[in-house]
């Protein structure tokens, strides 16, 4: 009976249980060896009720050999407070700006145990649903477009405001994004124009039929007035011309901006690793698109992405692991400032207007020529000297 509340004692609380064996010890005058036997517990057990305090001591040992430094520790979770990156991501851009390698099941551990959540948005519903078939996307057939205005006065240092304006920078980015890959194709403006949105279309689609991307391509946008401004006439229009390149513009509903998150979270990548340390550099135009172009070529060929179906990978090496036919020097885009593309090669989207024909109108009026003839032969009387 007594072994029983025993053990049913130390299933609720093993400081009673620890009470209850220093009471039947006292009943048998201090004797371990029967209080031991009465209760059917080991000696040791005895004496650890005797000599012990009465709750358990922990079971965490005095001395980790591979447990992670606390500075780093510490380090880690600032991190992910501050930039709210998740253990991949995160281990990626702390082994960039520290040079420290952390492996990601180290972080996922330490993120874990300080009680680190992960941000969540859910639909209605409660269930997740991701934007595309990553893993079926072919390359170049998925496309995300948008505009950045740098001078937003809300994502870099004040002085890197000051300096972009006192030495003239553009201030309109102009960024399509393949969805497949995440390799970007860029341009810079001083002015947001529908016509400047048009031809950046156009530029780069001749730029990937140029480097045999054959396939179908779908470019959402959001409705902007550098786009389609949300009028259902000027997007009908846009597909019209634009489909002579095999080429579709999707807009996005109103207030869906989640739609276009591949896009937008780009742009927090130009303000930490491009505009926040190189935008002071420049002093004018041409040396701010040459760090650009620097900065476009690093991230098409260099800077690993944690995006899904990504894996690590950079873009020209998820764009290698598809084994297309397209040819490699599609990566080597050009950053162009959209003023001199339209100083010097001038509205070269006419091309796809379709000339239109006038409408024919009957007249009386005489027509020399080959008319004259005509009318000689069949008599007609309109043909008068």
């Amino acid at each position: 009976m007594t072994e029983t509340i025993y053990h049913e004692l130390r299933k609720i609380s093993p400081s009673k249980a620890r009470e209850f064996v220093r009471k039947v010890l006292e009943n048998q005058g201090g004797n371990v060896n029967k209080t031991a036997k009465l209760l059917g517990i080991s000696r040791n057990t005895v004496r650890r009720a005797r000599n012990g305090p009465l709750d358990d001591l922990s079971r965490r040992p005095k001395r980790i050999s591979r447990k992670t430094e606390h500075y780093l520790e510490e380090l880690i979770v600032k991190e992910a407070k501050r930039t709210g990156f998740r253990y991949r991501r995160l281990s990626m851009y702390i082994k960039r700006k520290y040079g420290i390698s952390i492996s990601e099941n180290t972080i996922k551990v330490i993120l874990k145990r300080n009680n680190i959540g992960r941000k969540k948005k859910r639909t209605s519903s409660g269930t997740y649903r991701s934007l595309y078939d990553y893993e079926a996307l072919i390359p170049f057939t998925e496309f995300q477009l948008d505009t950045k205005h740098l001078l937003d006065k809300r994502s870099l240092p004040k002085e890197v405001y000051e300096h972009m304006k006192r030495y003239n920078l553009p201030i309109y980015e102009w960024n399509i994004i393949d969805v497949c890959t995440r390799t970007r194709f860029t341009a810079y403006s001083y002015e947001l124009s529908s016509l400047y949105g048009f031809m950046f279309i156009v530029f780069v689609c001749l730029w990937l039929r140029t480097h045999n991307v054959r396939g179908h391509i779908n470019i959402r946008t959001d409705n902007g007035a550098e786009f389609c401004s949300g009028s259902p006439k000027k997007l009908r229009q846009y597909n019209e011309m634009l489909s002579l390149l095999g080429v579709t513009l999707s807009p996005i509903p109103p207030a869906a901006k989640h739609l276009m998150a591949i896009v937008e979270n780009s742009h927090r990548a130009d303000d930490e690793y491009f505009l926040m340390i190189h935008a002071e550099r420049c002093k004018n135009k041409d040396v701010f698109l040459y760090k650009a172009q620097l900065w476009q070529n690093t991230w098409n060929f260099y800077r690993p992405s944690s995006g899904k179906a990504m894996y690590g990978m950079t873009p020209y090496e998820k764009f290698k692991k598809a084994n297309t036919l397209i040819n490699p020097a599609v990566f080597k885009f050009p950053v162009f400032l959209m003023e001199d593309l339209f100083t010097k090669v001038g509205i070269f989207t006419k091309f796809l207007s379709a000339p239109k024909g006038g409408k024919y109108v009957y007249t009386k009026c005489r027509i020399i020529g080959v008319r004259d003839e005509f009318c000689k032969e069949h008599n007609d009387p309109w043909n008068r000297k």
